[in-house]
């Protein structure tokens, strides 16, 4: 039987990247990067003292000599492309897990190398679990230059964090928070997850009015159905889930909105709120980016990519050859494409953003207006000028739409990579 879902999905790819088919990566090993366009760089530390159920990124539990032979192999990977990229500025580190302080002085040391072979980066930002965010371990962070810190809050409800399984209290992660701030870094941003199993809307207007009071730069809410009704999800098991209704999503979210609105923070994405005065702390929104450690992915325009998942296979394979596990080469309409999606995710598509980056040539309404005209009648987008924003009743319902895809992309490339080091083909 041909669902509705089975032919709106491909129709849409098809209009949106020109790509009919089902996207293929494979054990091709893609080109060295070469000049790349505002270009960020990623550092994955896969290790975690007390691995949480309902993550679905690459993580093991943490073993002492199995980072020390990590860090020994991310550096060797970090060598084999300092040929490559030599004199490339770069506008941000981000670093991610996993929880990468879970060893801080061995991050501080990887750090160090990167920077002694990329001098030119930009903000560098850290992903922090509250339970590993010691003073010395923040001061040795501030030392080597992390300019933002980004602290997986969840919940401030310890009800809500024992049924998640997160291995810290309430008290634990606001104080942590507190030390942060008081530590002079340049942005600190706080997650919190929302339609939690069993929460109420009462609760998560207490966990947003909590963090909002403690006076941070940056709150980024992720709801907790982007992952755990995936196969993925499904594979950790995680009880007492139910998919949480569009009704209770979309008013935790407007709640959101407006309690930030309220107290001085701007909706810089469809989940995240900034002071206007801070730098946007993200991971995600780099249009080209070169990824270190196993699962860590790459863009160059050339190709996409990603390294084999297995910690121990990363480091056999280093330092003779690349880690890459499978890989996909991007036609220019596909990285539009690409562009485009991220652009949306941050509320505004720019025709000169789309210049600067493809070619004085490059058109924006050419390319994508079939697609974004329809939307201004129906209250999702407006236009001013040469610039689509999208409007406060359209994000929701945008960002529902792009996570049928990436939940999609997702399952099939990170479900297939967990179970094999080196798979010979990915469809996603």
């Amino acid at each position: 039987m041909i669902t509705g879902k089975s032919i709106w999905k491909p129709l849409l790819q098809w209009m949106v990247t020109g790509e009919a088919g089902r996207l293929r990566m494979s054990r091709r090993l893609p080109k060295w990067p070469g000049r790349l366009t505002v270009p960020g760089l990623y550092l994955h530390v896969p290790f975690c003292k007390n691995p949480c159920p309902y993550c679905p990124y690459n993580r093991i539990k943490y073993d002492e000599s199995l980072f020390m032979a990590y860090e020994k192999a991310v550096k060797e990977e970090i060598d084999l492309y300092g040929p490559h990229l030599d004199g490339q500025a770069f506008c941000s580190l981000y670093i991610g897990g996993g929880t990468p302080t879970v060893n801080w002085r061995g991050l501080v040391s990887i750090v160090c190398h990167l920077q002694e072979r990329f001098q030119k980066i930009g903000d560098i930002c850290v992903e922090l679990h509250p339970g590993s965010m010691e003073v010395d371990c923040l001061s040795a962070l501030k030392d080597i230059g992390v300019t933002m810190l980004s602290i997986g809050v969840e919940s401030t409800s310890d009800v809500m964090l024992k049924r998640i399984k997160r291995s810290h209290d309430a008290r634990v992660a606001l104080e942590a928070v507190k030390r942060s701030m008081r530590m002079g870094f340049k942005s600190v941003n706080v997650d919190l997850m929302f339609a939690l199993p069993g929460q109420t809307l009462s609760e998560w207007e207490h966990d947003v009015k909590t963090v909002v009071g403690l006076g941070v730069d940056q709150l980024s809410t992720y709801p907790m159905f982007s992952f755990p009704y995936s196969d993925l999800g499904k594979s950790n098991s995680l009880q007492q889930v139910e998919r949480p209704s569009h009704c209770r999503v979309k008013s935790m979210l407007e709640f959101s909105d407006k309690h930030c609105e309220e107290n001085g923070l701007q909706q810089c994405t469809v989940w995240s709120w900034v002071k206007p005065w801070k730098g946007k702390f993200s991971s995600i929104t780099r249009h080209h980016f070169i990824g270190f450690g196993p699962s860590a992915a790459s863009m160059t325009g050339a190709d996409f990519y990603v390294n084999t998942f297995d910690v121990k296979a990363y480091a056999t394979r280093l330092p003779s050859a690349r880690p890459v596990a499978v890989s996909m080469p991007i036609q220019r309409r596909l990285e539009m494409a690409y562009w485009l999606y991220w652009r949306i995710y941050e509320l505004e598509a720019s025709s000169e953003e789309f210049r600067r980056v493809f070619g004085s040539n490059a058109c924006l309404d050419a390319e994508f207006g079939h697609l974004l005209r329809p939307l201004i009648p129906m209250g999702l987008v407006d236009r001013t000028n040469d610039t689509y924003r999208i409007t406060k009743s359209g994000a929701y319902w945008i960002h529902r739409l792009q996570n049928e895809y990436s939940l999609s992309y997702i399952n099939h490339l990170w479900g297939r990579c967990r179970k094999e080091p080196w798979p010979e083909e990915v469809k996603l």
